[in-house]
């Protein structure tokens, strides 16, 4: 259901929202990539029935979608499909069946099935750069979305140098957008310290000079502090990604100035105009 289709809540008292400018969809910037684990049939629908307005992406996390039974699996993406969210495997399994030399048998079977999109990854296995421009030309051209993902889940961290890098030739190889990597926990991985933070400088690095990141980057924030940094510094049109079901509407809220942390960056925003 779009929601021009739907009347929202406090329609008529609200002078619009304090955060203005947020996009609907369909969009290419404001996109919300949710990280879905364990959620039902039923669940699911109760949650696109309620958010899907505000969900553009379901990934159907690690190798989860590997354990569904057939049917639920296949009615669970096209009820997704129905409320205009893509969907996808996590990149867990598309490394998986990398590692086992099953790559083509993988995307023709996730077409099969009815998914709209594929991760490309290599946060745990090692591809080559031939190797990974080789995936998303195929992915490609069996017609999904594709997403990359930049970013390692253990070890040594990319230089922001070679996640450019890596960026700007998935960009140039089709990619419709690119993951920075930040696991389910949100900390000490790509551009979050140790303990969730922001590490400003890093950031700042990766998007310098990198054309349309507004649009091509998906930030995984997971974490509410992560979330606000990243509305605050890029505006409520960030792609987000990682969000937990349960927080969909929280970060919605959070877009629109709903919410205490961006609602007083509102404010200290007027104040500072007058």
């Amino acid at each position: 259901m779009s929601g021009q289709e739907r009347r929202l809540a406090w329609q008529d008292t609200l002078s619009g929202f304090p955060l203005p400018g947020r996009c609907a969809k369909p969009r290419q910037t404001g996109c919300t990539m949710v990280s879905d684990k364990r959620l039902g049939l039923s669940e699911t629908r109760d949650l696109l029935e309620l958010a899907g307005d505000y969900i553009d992406l379901i990934k159907l996390t690690f190798g989860t979608s590997a354990l569904y039974p057939e049917t639920v699996l296949r009615e669970k993406i096209q009820l997704i499909r129905t409320y205009g969210v893509d969907v996808y495997p996590g990149g867990t399994l598309f490394e998986i069946a990398v590692w086992q030399d099953k790559m083509e048998l993988f995307f023709e079977c996730a077409a099969e099935l009815g998914f709209t999109g594929i991760e490309i990854s290599d946060g745990t296995i090692s591809l080559s750069t031939q190797e990974r421009r080789r995936a998303i030309q195929r992915a490609k051209a069996l017609g999904f979305k594709v997403v990359t993902e930049v970013g390692k889940k253990k070890g040594a961290p990319l230089s922001v140098r070679r996640m450019q890098q890596m960026i700007t030739d998935d960009l140039e190889q089709g990619a419709d957008q690119v993951i920075i990597e930040g696991l389910e926990s949100g900390k000490d991985v790509g551009i979050y310290a140790r303990h969730g933070k922001v590490k400003e400088a890093e950031m700042e690095a990766l998007v310098h000079e990198l054309p349309s990141s507004e649009t091509v980057l998906l930030w995984e924030a997971p974490l509410k502090s992560q979330q606000v940094r990243l509305i605050k510094r890029f505006g409520p049109n960030v792609n987000l990604g990682n969000i937990a079901p349960e927080d969909v509407l929280t970060l919605e809220a959070l877009r629109c100035g709903l919410y205490g942390d961006t609602l007083e960056f509102c404010l200290e925003q007027a104040a500072g105009r007058r």
